[in-house]
C-alpha cells in the first residue's frame, strides 16, 4: 500500500448512508494530537461506538475501539450536529488517523460511518 500521508491534510471528509462526517485535526500543546470532528444527519441517529486506526510516522498503527465518543452517545435528529474534542499520543510528531463511527437509527438498523483518512502533524513539522 502506498504511502499515503504526504497527500493527506488535516481536513477530511467521508458521507456513508447519507451522513456527513468532517474532521479538523490541529496541534495542541496540552494534549499533543487532538482532533475536532463535526458531523450532520440525514435521520435520527445514535453515535453508538468508535473504531480508530492511528499509524505514526513509523508506520505503527494501533486500534482503538469503544462505546461513545468522549463519554457520550449522542443522539442527533435530521439537521443537528455534533461536534467534540479528543486527543491521541503518538511516539513521532507527524501521523494519520481514520476509522468508522457505529451508528444505530431508532427501528435498531446498525450500521458503520466512514470516517476519512487525515493528518496529524506537530506545529512546525515539515513532512
Amino acid at each position: 500500500m502506498p504511502n499515503l500521508r504526504p497527500q493527506l491534510g488535516p481536513i477530511s471528509e467521508a458521507v456513508s448512508h447519507d451522513i456527513r462526517v468532517e474532521v479538523l485535526s490541529q496541534y495542541s500543546p496540552e494534549n499533543s494530537r487532538p482532533t475536532e470532528d463535526e458531523w450532520i444527519f440525514q435521520e435520527t441517529v445514535q453515535l453508538i461506538s468508535r473504531h480508530w486506526i492511528i499509524t505514526d510516522g513509523f508506520e505503527q498503527t494501533r486500534e482503538v475501539k469503544g462505546l461513545g465518543v468522549v463519554g457520550e452517545q449522542p443522539v442527533l435528529a435530521p439537521g443537528e450536529s455534533y461536534q467534540y474534542s479528543s486527543w491521541c499520543p503518538l511516539k513521532t510528531p507527524t501521523g494519520s488517523m481514520r476509522g468508522t463511527y457505529q451508528m444505530t437509527s431508532p427501528g435498531g438498523r446498525q450500521f458503520d460511518i466512514e470516517i476519512a483518512p487525515f493528518a496529524l502533524k506537530a506545529k512546525y513539522t515539515v513532512h
